[in-house]
């Protein structure tokens, strides 16, 4: 049987697919990517991320991310509580997010941030409903707030922290999403991550159109004249032969163990998904 892969994190929704969204769809499901989780960033997306599950058999998240707080209107969370509600019994919705903190982009207003994040974690709680966090120079302040308000696990995506941060999200309850940064030679912490975390720390992950493996990065320049960085599920059981190098595993049960891993933070998607074991 071939290996049956998870992309835990996906904006297949993004502008970046308008145009050939068919298209990568099927080569996804040709690479082996049997499922997606398609996290919503702002209120404006939440219909097009349940549609788009619906359609193609994926899942979705609602959320709204810390890069989109600054422009949400006042009503945006009283908008993702009603959504939550109205949605309580789709076996597509499988957690809020994307949510968290960004301490990378200049300029953003943290206070705000911190609001949107305390308060979207409660309303996961009330929901029953693990979360997916954004976590980006933000690992101690995201910890602070689970501490606060407790929630049912889930996944720190794009995780980028030290070991003893890692250690308490996988305490938390949380897996840790790995994608294409890891594939980077000079990412020296992410890959030593990866390589010594417990194996039920780990789930894999695109971001895609974003994060590209180093095989797809183009530079600012390459990307002024033209040349393309676009990231796309496909391409996740290539960035799982990384994972796999890593840790001295096969490519089996690389995907065994990580799809393994996502059912258990996500227990919507394991309902979804073929039993798998590692």
């Amino acid at each position: 049987m071939p290996p049956c892969w998870i992309d835990t994190h996906c904006h297949l929704d993004a502008a970046e697919f308008d145009a050939d969204r068919a298209e990568v769809l099927v080569r996804a499901r040709g690479a082996g990517v049997a499922m997606q989780v398609l996290p919503a960033v702002e209120v404006a997306n939440f219909d097009s991320v349940r549609r788009l599950a619906h359609a193609e058999g994926l899942a979705y998240a609602l959320g709204i991310h810390p890069l989109y707080v600054d422009r949400a209107a006042d009503d945006a969370l009283d908008r993702l509580a009603d959504a939550l509600k109205a949605h309580r019994g789709d076996p597509r919705l499988v957690a809020v997010g994307e949510i968290g903190l960004d301490g990378f982009v200049p300029g953003l207003d943290l206070a705000r941030q911190e609001r949107f994040y305390q308060a979207q974690l409660a309303l996961a709680r009330e929901a029953g409903l693990p979360v997916i966090l954004h976590v980006r120079r933000s690992a101690d302040g995201l910890l602070k707030g689970l501490r606060r308000i407790g929630v049912a696990g889930g996944i720190a995506h794009a995780f980028n922290g030290s070991r003893a941060q890692a250690d308490v999200f996988v305490g938390l309850g949380f897996a840790l999403g790995f994608g294409g940064a890891m594939t980077f030679d000079r990412a020296l912490q992410i890959r030593r991550l990866a390589a010594e975390l417990p194996d039920a720390a780990l789930v894999l992950e695109t971001d895609a159109p974003d994060i590209p493996p180093h095989w797809l990065y183009r530079t600012a320049a390459q990307r002024a004249a033209g040349e393309r960085s676009r990231n796309e599920p496909a391409e996740l059981p290539r960035i799982a032969a990384e994972l796999a190098a890593l840790r001295g595993w096969t490519i089996e049960h690389t995907a065994a163990v990580t799809a393994a891993n996502a059912g258990r933070v996500l227990p919507g998607l394991g309902a979804l998904m073929p039993r798998v074991s590692p």
